[in-house]
């Protein structure tokens, strides 16, 4: 088994605790000391820095959301001075004003440790090629990834989003190894390889790491079949620092959160209450060891769930399972709580009957919530009786009925319906917030 740090990776559980609580004493009066908000929230509750004296003492802390970086807008969390700040990034907000995150040195070579780390654990050395596919600026997937690649020494391709043919023309011609995007966009990569002629033998890829957005296990049996790759889950925000924070191993049973950097607590989204490891509830990072914008025990809104349980693969940090929902996407349907990767998971466990290309849409009709699915059928079944199309729909229908708990119509439509997307793919359009 290779490591890129394996002191770190696979350091012994009471050593990483006491690197935990040693970087956490210093983040809390580093923060106070530098950032006039977080100063304010602890006096708000007499809480001063020398309270905390280790990990344990994390719950002490007051939490931290989106909402406080848009009040804080653009650099009123940053900790680290001006001129000491070397990069900004930043994500698209629903208020119009962007989440911005800035980074150090330090910050920057960081990162790019996790996403070498991330690289290794994807089978990945020097001696690879990485095709990046991720977009690069703002968007924190496509750099991090680049970063992360040449600080394994990798050979990175920066192809970055779209042009999808000279995509595939890239990955034949300088035969990349592994190819970094979102779950999404390497399926239509896929569609437009079937529509070329072009096969996945005659590609050199044999990792995915894939991200970005949430994605189901039947969509990575979709993916590892389609393009002959073994398919990573890599996990990231760029409130945090963006992809890298953790990853898939070979074993797949979970991503290893790299716990020196980012320490995770899960609490119940209502009570805010931590939660034991094994129980599913809402994923909370600090960042143990930033300087350009810590953030203390950010709600992410991502919903999943720890285990400490060891991992054949040696690496001692704790593992999330993958995200199936968020607290803010997640769909109250006739008082049902509904997370689209359920809705996903269904579509992906009918034999390659549909396409992994689906769009849902919500809507109040005489007061009443209705969901609607759209979903790409597969070409083959598309072209066959009526009949049968209709014998699929109504399946569909009752195996979403038996996950979700509500009746949602499914509308079977033709293939390259469905618009693509070399980003995250909107999923839903939720009318009622329209009215």
């Amino acid at each position: 088994m290779r490591y890129f740090n394996k002191k770190i990776e696979c350091m012994d559980r009471k050593e990483l605790k006491d690197l935990q609580s040693r970087r956490l004493v210093w983040l809390v009066d580093y923060v106070y000391n530098n950032v006039p908000a977080y100063r304010a929230k602890m006096d708000a509750v007499s809480l001063k820095p020398s309270h905390i004296k280790s990990i344990d003492d994390i719950g002490k802390l007051p939490f931290t959301a989106k909402q406080d970086l848009r009040d804080n807008y653009p650099f009123g969390l940053f900790a680290a001075k001006k001129r000491d700040m070397v990069r900004i990034h930043a994500s698209s907000g629903t208020t119009g004003k962007l989440t911005v995150a800035g980074y150090t040195k330090r910050d920057l070579n960081d990162w790019a440790e996790c996403c070498a780390r991330a690289l290794v654990c994807a089978g990945l050395d020097r001696n690879s090629t990485v095709h990046v596919a991720y977009g690069y600026g703002l968007f924190t997937g496509g750099l991090g990834m680049h970063y992360g690649a040449e600080k394994l020494g990798a050979m990175t391709v920066p192809a970055s989003g779209g042009n999808t043919a000279r995509q595939i023309l890239l990955l034949k011609d300088f035969k990349a190894d592994a190819i970094c995007c979102t779950p999404s966009y390497i399926l239509y990569i896929a569609d437009e390889m079937e529509k070329m002629g072009v096969k996945k033998e005659e590609l050199s890829l044999k990792a995915g790491l894939f991200g970005a957005e949430p994605w189901s296990d039947n969509m990575r049996v979709e993916i590892e079949n389609r393009l002959g790759l073994k398919a990573y889950d890599i996990y990231g925000l760029s409130e945090i620092s963006g992809p890298g924070v953790a990853v898939d191993c070979a074993y797949q049973n979970g991503k290893h959160v790299f716990e020196d950097l980012f320490f995770p607590e899960i609490v119940d989204k209502d009570t805010l209450e931590p939660k034991p490891y094994g129980e599913d509830g809402e994923l909370v990072f600090t960042t143990l060891d930033k300087q350009g914008m810590p953030l203390i025990r950010y709600r992410t809104r991502d919903i999943c769930s720890l285990t400490d349980e060891p991992c054949k693969c040696g690496r001692t940090h704790v593992r999330m399972t993958r995200v199936f929902g968020r607290t803010d996407d997640m769909l109250i349907i006739r008082g049902v709580n509904v997370f689209p990767s359920q809705i996903e998971s269904v579509l992906m466990n009918n034999g390659g009957a549909v396409e992994p290309h689906y769009f849902i849409t919500v809507d109040r009709v005489n007061m009443t919530d209705t969901i609607e699915v759209q979903v790409e059928v597969n070409e083959k079944i598309f072209s066959d009786e009526v009949g049968k199309l209709e014998d699929l729909r109504h399946k569909l229908e009752r195996d979403l009925f038996a996950m979700i708990g509500i009746n949602a119509a499914v509308k079977l439509v033709s293939p390259n319906t469905i618009p693509r997307s070399d980003g995250k793919a909107k999923r839903v359009n939720d009318l009622r917030k329209l009215t």
